[in-house]
């Protein structure tokens, strides 16, 4: 006659049963953020355009915080007629699904830019498409184009932050250029260009809230910190390199709970020293 399980024998088994589906569903969540970040990082730039008196570095650093994985890109490719063009980004979301739509931003305005590397026309047209794609999701974004030649500058910004930058004279400061909503909301939106010309050797930094905000640090006091950094970088005539390592460090203070990405553009001014 077969023994009748006791009260604890049935705990037991039970307990048994429980943790089996705890460790099943730890293992496909870890599987779900490794293919995450594998998809970020299959998605980013291998290469940078290497341009005289310019100087691009990039740092990214990972969610490093439970199962978040965000959908932060930062990138940078030769124009067709030799202008630079700069992206930085950040798709709403914390998923594998924030990790595909990046690589579908990211890939949308590489392919929109072979037709216009105009910013503010780039931005509109990429977020008509990605309305087309009927994703739930948006990103923020913000779009440079460089002409290493005359050292023209043009930026647009979709719901991104704004950049930092400095100079060899002992200037920084965050920029005010105007942007419009992030992309893949509102069809038909336009987005205003802000223009600059780089006579003079500096930093521009381009970057995701991962790096300045979070729950130690509020986002003014996070670009302040950039930008005193970028300052002393400018003056002292630093690679690129240095400043972008320093600034992904000082994101450790926020306490981020997200991406973090960093671009950064050195450059010597139009009579090529800093």
């Amino acid at each position: 006659m077969p023994r009748k399980l006791s009260t604890d024998d049935e705990l037991l088994a039970r307990l048994r049963t429980l943790t089996a589906q705890a460790r099943e569903r730890a293992e496909y969540q870890r599987s779900q953020v490794e293919l995450a970040i594998a998809l970020q990082r299959g998605m980013l730039p291998r290469n940078l355009p290497d341009t005289p008196r310019f100087h691009l570095a990039v740092r990214y650093a990972p969610a490093t915080y439970g199962l978040n994985v965000g959908g932060d890109w930062y990138d940078a490719f030769t124009l067709p007629d030799g202008r630079i063009g700069l992206s930085i980004g950040d798709v709403q979301g914390h998923n594998i699904e924030a990790a595909a739509f990046m690589g579908q931003v990211r890939a949308g305005l590489r392919a929109l830019a072979s037709v216009t590397g105009e910013p503010g026309e780039l931005l509109s047209r990429t977020n008509d498409l990605l309305i087309t794609l009927g994703n739930d999701l948006f990103a923020t974004c913000t779009f440079m184009r460089l002409d290493p030649e005359t050292g023209v500058l043009e930026s647009a910004r979709a719901g991104h932050i704004p950049f930092v930058w400095a100079t060899a004279d002992g200037k920084s400061g965050i920029g005010e250029d105007e942007g419009g909503p992030p992309l893949g909301i509102e069809p038909g939106t336009e987005y205003p260009v802000s223009r600059f010309r780089l006579t003079t050797g500096g930093m521009f930094v381009l970057l995701t809230d991962g790096v300045v905000e979070g729950p130690s640090m509020n986002i003014e006091k996070g670009l302040d910190q950039v930008a005193r950094l970028a300052g002393i970088a400018a003056v002292a005539g630093l690679e690129a390199h240095s400043l972008a390592a320093a600034v992904i460090k000082g994101a450790e203070q926020v306490g981020h709970e997200d991406d973090a990405a960093v671009l950064v553009m050195g450059h010597d001014g139009l009579d090529g020293t800093p």
